[in-house]
């Protein structure tokens, strides 16, 4: 990203963009469903052997705290690339396997492939997560409402552009988990950078606010147009490529917001951030001083930080609401991710030979899910 580009103010607004197409490629988590029966055949798994795989994938998820902790002293590029080259080979190895291209690998190193390929996501996630809302920290709540909608997007997309191109052919289908988020998450580094962003006025806040909203609708008409292409039943080979290029230009058009703020806002001395007039004592922990026997001594208060604000490990596990959240996510993702794992052995024994549209609409309402409740939360609580 060139420097003026960067000095416009458009700079962040562009990462954000390519945040995006991270989190738009980023549910690959998701999707197992797709290419479960493949890897049930060809390897002659039981259904209990399945479920452990699926679970191997998911426990990759919970190493995502190593990526956690790996951002507060890793450049966001290298976040990228290491959730790039993890994914590239966890799922390189499975479409090798499904595709034939070589002999199945043992039970034990499948484990191993697919717990690679869950954990990739954590690292591209945390990259994008952790910039963004340090790059727009009075709106953090709208920022994450806008990654977490397209990360429950991604795998309609991802399934719906293998339907519409490769008739849901689970060894394309893997090959495209491997190859198109390692080169999303290497074209990101170029673009997706912290941004120090010096406090901002009110009408700056507002627009903000509006481009935001522009965010949320393009998500919207994408959701709904992946949705039409579901219930519309077969298409032919010209309708699915315009299917395939109208996807291509709805996930472009976020470039429009990067794109106005840079020419609606020219280049002047006041776009240049210089370095802010700030007392180095303004966020130092508040002093009590007390005399005795002649001797000062300082006691430190410090403020306990509130919701919204960075928290060490220790600070977070202290606090109810995270107690809240982590019964939350034990007890109603897990519910989620079996079903999400299942879908395509549940489809098979109704007699479906292609659950593929299951999976796509499951993604999609989980979409819109996503989307209203991070705008409720955001005029509610």
């Amino acid at each position: 990203m060139g420097p003026f580009f960067s000095l416009s103010g458009a700079g962040k607004w562009l990462g954000l963009v390519a945040a995006i197409w991270v989190q738009a490629i980023c549910g690959n988590n998701y999707t197992f469903a797709n290419y479960s029966d493949a890897l049930k055949s060809l390897m002659s798994l039981t259904q209990l052997q399945l479920n452990n795989l699926s679970v191997a994938k998911d426990v990759g998820k919970a190493f995502g705290l190593v990526a956690g902790f790996a951002s507060d002293c890793l450049p966001t590029s290298v976040l990228l690339i290491i959730g790039s080259v993890e994914g590239l080979i966890g799922y390189g190895a499975q479409w090798l396997v499904v595709s034939r291209r070589i002999h199945p690998l043992t039970y034990w190193q499948m484990c191993v492939f697919l717990c690679m390929g869950g954990n990739s996501t954590t690292w591209m996630n945390t990259a994008v997560l952790v910039t963004c809302m340090r790059n727009f920290p009075k709106n953090r709540g709208p920022v994450s409402g806008i990654l977490k909608g397209y990360v429950g997007l991604s795998t309609a997309i991802f399934t719906d552009i293998c339907t519409a191109l490769f008739s849901s052919d689970p060894s394309t289908f893997l090959f495209i988990l491997a190859v198109v988020p390692a080169i999303v998450c290497l074209t990101a580094t170029f673009f997706l950078h912290e941004i120090p962003t010096p406090t901002k006025n009110p009408s700056e806040l507002r627009q903000e606010t509006l481009y935001f909203h522009v965010f949320n609708g393009i998500a919207i008409i994408l959701a709904v147009y992946l949705l039409a292409f579901d219930i519309t039943g077969n298409h032919g080979r010209v309708l699915s490529l315009a299917f395939a290029v109208g996807l291509l230009v709805l996930l472009a058009t976020p470039l429009s917001v990067p794109l106005y703020s840079f020419i609606s806002k020219p280049l002047s001395d006041s776009d240049i951030e210089r370095p802010m007039k700030v007392s180095l004592l303004a966020d130092q922990p508040k002093t009590t001083t007390t005399t005795t026997t002649g001797v000062e001594l300082q006691y430190l208060e410090r403020k306990r930080p509130s919701i919204g604000e960075d928290h060490t490990i220790v600070e977070m596990i202290r606090t109810f609401d995270f107690w809240v959240l982590f019964v939350s996510f034990l007890c109603g993702v897990g519910t989620g991710m079996c079903v999400m794992n299942n879908m395509g052995q549940m489809g098979i024994a109704l007699g479906y030979l292609d659950v593929s549209i299951f999976i796509s609409l499951t993604s999609i309402w989980g979409f819109f899910g996503r989307i209203a409740s991070g705008l409720i939360s955001e005029h509610y609580i």
